[in-house]
Parts: C-alpha cells; structure tokens; sequence
C-alpha cells in the first residue's frame, strides 16, 4: 500500500479526542496518528496513551476537551464523594470505561469523564441506568486517584458477587439437569442469567424489599419496590419473559412446566462466604407469569431494638414484657409494617442457651440459629393449630406463631400462655385496641383474653427523611394542630422539616422508620374487656394511662426531624 494511503487511512482514523487534539494545536497529525496505533496495539484508551505519552499535560488536555467540546469542566479535588449517588453505575463498569457519576437529576446522570466522546461508554451507561448521561469533562489523574481510592470497596462487594464465585443454590432435583435438552437451553441462557443477576445486585445494592418482574401484552417491565414506594427500574425487550420465568423457577425450585397455578419457593444468592435469601412467588396473569421476589434480609432482624425507632417508654414498655415468664405478647399491623422483624428482634434478644424457642410460621423468612423454626403445610395437615399442638408437648419455653387466623389457633396459643409459656404472635388490626375486639369478635372468652395476654404493639413503617438534603419548613399552626399537635407543642423551639430530594436519597427519603402504639393490657383495661367493652373504652383508657396511639408516635418523630409532617399523615391515616 503507498505511503500516502496509510496517511490517509491514519488521518481518517483521527476522530474524537485525537481530532480536537491536532485542531487545538496541541498534537501534530503524526504524533496523533502514532498515539492510535499505539493505543490499539496496547488496547488501551487513546487518551491514555496520550497521557502515558506525556505528550499532553492531564490538566491541559482536560481544558482543551471542555473548551472544544463546549462541556463543563469540573475539579475532582473539590467533590465531596460522601455525598455523590452511589451503586447507580456499578464499580466494574466505572472502572472498564473511567467514569464517575457525580450527581443526578431527574432521568439526567452527569457522568465525569476524561473522554466525553466515548459513545459506547455512553450507550452502556444508558442502557444499565435507563437514564440519560450528560458528560462533564475532569482530568484523568484525579479520577484515576479517585476510582482507585473511593470504588475499591463497591468493587470488591460486586466483584464478589459478580465473579466467579457468584452462585445460585440449586437442588439436583430440581435442577436444569432434571429437564430435557431444550428446557436446559433455556434456563442458562446467558443474557438472561446476566440479567437476572445484574436485577438481583441493583436491588441489593439499592436498598430494595422486593422485585417486580411484569409482563403485558406489548412491554415487560422490572420494578423494585424501595422505601416501601415502587419504582419502575427497566423495560426489558419481552421476548425474554418465559425464559427470565423458568430460569428464577428451576432456582428456587419450582415446577417449571407448570404456568397454571401460583407457587412460592426460595432462592439463595451465594456470594464467597455469604449468602442472601429471596422468596419467590409466581402468579399467571394474561401475558404471561408476573413474579415477585422479597430479599430476606438476616441482618435486620439483627438490628436491636434501638434502630427499630422504638422510643424509650416504648422500648421499655416492650422489654418489660418480653422479659415476662407467661402470657401474651401481640404485634399488629398490616401487611408490610414490619411486624416480622419486630417480632424476630425480641426473638433474637430472647435466644439463650438455656431457652428452648419454637416458632411456626408460613413460611419462615429468616433462619435464625438456635431457634426451633417449622414452615406450615396445609397441604400435609400441618397447620398453625396442628404446630402449636406439637409444640406443647416439645419441653417449649418461647413460642412464635406467625399469625392467629382463627379460633382454634387462638385458643391454643392462649391455653399456652396461660400454662406457663411466652407467646408472641401477629393479627392484622389497624391499631392495638382494636386487637381486642378483634379477639372477641372470633369467639374468644373475654376472661382469657383479660388473663393471657401481657402488652400489644401496633406499628406502621414511615420512610425516614434524607439527612444530606432535608430542609426546614414552615407549617400554619392552623395545620399543625388539626394534624395532633397540641398547642403547647408548638412553641417555637422545634421546627418541622419537609422533604427535597437529592442524589443520595428516593425524592427526599432515605431508609424507613417505625411508628409504634405499644399497650400493656393494665388492670383497669383487663375490667373493661371483661366486661366486654367496646375499642373506644380500651383506646380512652390506654390514653389515659399514657399510652401513645400511632398518629401521636409519628408526631413525636416529626419533632425529632426524622420524617415530615405529609408522611405520617399518609401511614396514619385511618
């Protein structure tokens, strides 16, 4: 090939970085067209090789990028990376392509770049974060420094989870082994094993209690559930919707021929020494199997009773009880207020040696060590009542019962406390008064409600206000006591703060907080059940007797600054 075609061949290989380099005079044409070659021959990035070069100062080269490219120009030195969104774009994927994300806004990502004009960069940014990236221009030193020094923790979690030693626990009877040639082909589709590990780290990483995979008749779309709000994360291409079902199915051991019915199973995510439980349950909708998975999170039943928000009359009132030899101890709520973990926390502080603890729930979320857990099984006869039963003859000191549903449950649990056990148990009731009634309404004795049960708590989750970027805000006194303050409360010592929403947080929230009512059933509450009154007379007298009810517990968090006044009056509203 002549010489002066290789120059050309060169010259047209010149684009991006190079091209403005030897516009602004700062490369000559061949200096540039060696640096590509040598780029190329090391695969390496051009703007590395430049710099290795020393051709060009990282400084020089920085302004030259953001004058020619009309982008802005940022210091690194001057970010403070405590407060910049984290796990948005992940630390093996930061570090293939040199970027750092700064900040966030709206679907906007502003990305750091010592190379904006990388646009495969670019496209695998957009299509992991579905958001839109808008380059900022900072000099490859810095972010070298700074992804050497601020990603190295982030990267070790997701090389770990994402490396080789990432792994599905699967039984080999329920294993792809099991299938035939085509369904094996099937489930360890590669795509669809990436993606449904990349969903899975994402919502571990953001702080999700459960996964969403939806399919419609058109779209399919993932949500993860945050904060207690569900936000829509991806809109994968819907052809991988039976293929993405059977592969979570042969994982958490499910029938995979079978589309017909809902089926719960479990999965656990084995990361090196760890390992992260989900449940799973499929249920056949008109496009297809729509699946929730729940990350069962061990550690939050390992919190303490500090970081649950109780207060400390609560926390008091609370530990009295679960330090009482017999009786009752009930924990109410609707579904999603937390009432597992509560219940798992005095479970954890109660497990000792010395103390024999069975628990019978459907199913067992948590594994607890020590702790003697059963799954019902309506199916093989192994109800609430039928554990309960068998419990009783097991030398039992603590007994759990996932939920009272009817009144042979209930009179066992109660015939337990009443001989010599400590019962905890959950209902769904609105707040702890009505809990009561509720006993009654099933067709307990009131005199064994009045001599079994020892204290109930009901409890909601609020979202807890985002530290980096809450604000104060100026409420009407006029709102403030219509909400429950009293006049006294509002006495300018305190101010209440609403939410902005920043980077770091979910629209202005960061993490959730519990409201709790918690009621010692008193001697004076125990004459009014016998006597069958109604919620109304337990509720006066529990006020009377100092008991805080729900709505007065958030407000005691809204004077804390720990959520906003428009939250507590969304979970508390009843």
């Amino acid at each position: 090939m002549p010489a002066d075609t290789i120059a050309e061949s060169a010259a047209s290989a010149l684009s991006g970085v190079a091209r403005v380099l030897v516009h602004a005079g700062k490369l000559s044409q061949k200096a540039a067209e060696d640096l590509v070659r040598q780029a190329r021959d090391k695969r390496v990035s051009f703007v590395q090789a430049v710099l290795n070069s020393g051709a060009v100062r990282p400084a020089d080269l920085a302004h030259t990028l953001s004058s020619a490219l009309a982008l802005p120009l940022i210091d690194l030195n001057a970010v403070d990376f405590e407060r910049v969104p984290r796990n948005i774009v992940d630390a093996k994927m930061a570090a293939q392509y040199q970027v750092v994300v700064l900040g966030r806004r709206g679907s906007r990502l502003f990305i750091g770049a010592a190379d904006p004009t990388d646009q495969e960069a670019a496209e695998r940014i957009k299509f992991a974060t579905q958001l839109t990236p808008e380059w900022v221009v900072v000099e490859q030193d810095k972010l070298q420094r700074m992804l050497d020094s601020h990603g190295a923790s982030v990267s070790e979690t997701l090389d770990s989870i994402a490396g080789a030693d990432f792994d599905f626990e699967v039984t080999e009877e329920t294993g792809a082994g099991a299938e035939s040639p085509e369904t094996v082909a099937e489930v360890e589709d590669a795509p669809v094993v990436r993606f449904l590990q990349k969903m899975l780290i994402d919502a571990i990483n953001m702080r999700a209690s459960d996964l969403h995979f939806e399919p419609y008749e058109n779209t399919y779309r993932v949500r993860f559930r945050i904060d207690g709000d569900l936000r829509e994360i991806t809109q994968p291409p819907i052809a991988i919707k039976d293929k993405l079902a059977s592969r979570i199915k042969v994982i958490s051991r499910l029938d995979i021929s079978e589309k017909r019915v809902p089926q719960d199973g479990r999965m656990k995510l084995k990361f090196g020494s760890k390992s992260i439980d989900f449940r799973v349950s499929t249920l056949p909708t008109l496009f297809g199997e729509k699946i929730v998975i729940r990350i069962l999170d061990s550690s939050s039943a390992k919190l303490g009773i500090e970081a649950l928000g109780y207060e400390k009359i609560e926390k008091d009132r609370l530990m009295h009880a679960i330090r009482r030899p017999y009786g009752m101890i009930l924990v109410t709520g609707p579904t999603g207020s937390g009432k597992t973990v509560s219940l798992y926390t005095c479970l954890n502080i109660l497990n000792q040696p010395g103390i024999n603890i069975s628990t019978v729930e459907d199913p067992a979320e948590i594994n607890l060590p020590g702790i003697n857990q059963v799954n019902v099984n309506d199916k093989a006869g192994l109800t609430f009542a039928a554990a309960l039963k068998s419990f009783l003859r097991q030398d039992p000191d603590i007994i759990m019962v996932g939920e009272i549903r009817d009144l042979e449950t209930a009179d066992i649990a109660i015939k337990a406390a009443q001989t010599g056990h400590l019962v905890l148990s959950t209902l769904h009731t609105n707040d702890a008064p009505r809990t009561l009634t509720r006993l009654l309404n099933m067709g307990v004795a009131p005199f064994n409600i009045a001599s079994s049960v020892l204290l109930i708590t009901a409890q909601r989750l609020a979202r807890r206000l985002c530290e980096n970027c809450k604000t104060p805000a100026d409420y009407p006194t006029e709102s403030l006591l219509k909400a429950g303050f009293a006049e006294a409360d509002i006495d300018g010592s305190w101010k209440p703060y609403r939410a902005v929403g920043c980077s770091a947080c979910n629209n202005g929230y960061r993490g959730r907080v519990g409201l709790y009512q918690v009621m010692p059933i008193s001697e004076t509450i125990q004459r009014i059940i016998l006597a069958e009154g109604t919620a109304l007379d337990i509720a006066a007298q529990a006020a009377i007797e100092g008991v805080r009810d729900l709505r007065q517990s958030g407000l005691v968090k809204v004077r804390s600054g720990v959520t906003t006044l428009e939250e507590v009056i969304s979970v508390t509203n009843e």
